[in-house]
């Protein structure tokens, strides 16, 4: 697979976000087709694997080190800090708090060095500058060996560039959440930060997963995004028949031409497709290299955009705590 940069790394242009394998969606897979997608996605070629401490609260790091552990040569791990204290979610950024996670998470995880360690949530009532500082001295104690911060504005990512250079910045990015092409794609070229793009095929949705909302896992927590309920879906699957005959005419599947289409937009960029399906995991690696002609490209942005997608990206309750640039259609 083609790699990319992200801070002193590199990667290969497709990652692997391991969430799912844990938390949110659902009921977590058997422990062996988990291994499975972990597996076989370091044998398509995908160095780059990213965790949290909050994903099945603590149940994902122990899982990607387990699994992944007799494999460690051979990728880049990330993992994040500030929505889990112990064994509970919570929000909280305070250095001592981040730092006890931090060697919480080197324990589950069974390493002695996280190679990208991600600020969770910026907590405000923190100063991003004093969480960002306790992640400093992580890198000076050589428990973490860069700094990446996750769903935060581009005012933002500049006071943390100020206190130590940081490596990545991540947050939701698909043909249906343009929320980053605001401000901070802009903020990142400009400080050489890579924007790393989790849920890059829309949640499942983009990929032909969602078809259905009653069949979704009670558990699921996209039973309650706007996108997903009453007349916003109804409408979002009619966009979708439209985006699936782009894939069709493009020769590839909807889930590879998101994967493609965020390829294409910026040469720094690395998408992390989640899934918990092995066979979905190679289809989604299989996007690597993928051209796309100018007119697909127009097509994909002609189609799904924030002028036609429904409903909001979350409930308002959910996008008060996050720090993220807000599309007019969202003001």
């Amino acid at each position: 697979m083609k790699t990319r940069k992200l801070g002193p790394f590199d990667v290969s242009e497709i990652g692997l976000g391991c969430m799912s394998l844990s938390h949110a969606y659902g009921p977590p897979p058997p422990r062996a087709q988990a291994e499975a997608v972990l597996l076989g996605a370091l044998d398509a070629g995908c160095t780059f694997f990213d965790t949290a401490a909050v994903y099945g609260l603590g149940h994902n790091e122990r899982l990607v080190g387990e699994v992944l552990g007799p494999h460690r040569d051979r990728f880049i791990l990330a993992s994040k800090c500030g929505l889990s204290r112990g064994e509970q979610r919570e929000l909280n950024g305070r250095p001592e708090v981040l730092k006890a996670t931090c060697d919480e998470s080197l324990q589950r995880l069974g390493v002695d060095v996280i190679d990208l360690y991600y600020l969770h949530r910026w907590d405000r009532r923190v100063p991003v500058e004093d969480s960002v500082g306790a992640l400093a001295d992580l890198v000076a104690a050589g428990k973490i060996r860069s700094i990446g911060l996750s769903e935060v504005s581009a005012a933002t990512l500049r006071r943390a560039h100020a206190v130590h250079p940081i490596a990545a910045l991540q947050t939701e990015y698909s043909p249906w959440t343009r929320n980053p092409e605001v401000a901070v794609l802009e903020a990142c070229r400009e400080l050489g930060v890579t924007f790393v793009a989790f849920s890059p095929v829309g949640r499942g949705f983009l990929a032909g997963g969602v078809r259905d909302v009653a069949a979704l896992d009670p558990a699921d927590f996209r039973v309650g995004m706007p996108r997903f309920q009453g007349e916003a879906f109804q409408q979002n699957l009619a966009l979708f028949s439209a985006f699936e005959a782009i894939a069709q005419e493009a020769g590839c599947t909807p889930a590879q031409l998101c994967l493609a289409w965020l390829l294409h937009k910026d040469d720094t960029l690395v998408p992390i497709p989640g899934t918990t399906s092995p066979e979905h995991m190679r289809e989604d690696m299989a996007a690597s290299g993928l051209v796309l002609s100018p007119e697909i490209l127009q097509a994909v942005e002609a189609t799904v955009n924030a002028g036609t997608v429904a409903g909001l990206r979350y409930a308002e309750a959910m996008q008060a705590s996050v720090d993220t640039e807000r599309l007019p259609s969202e003001a």
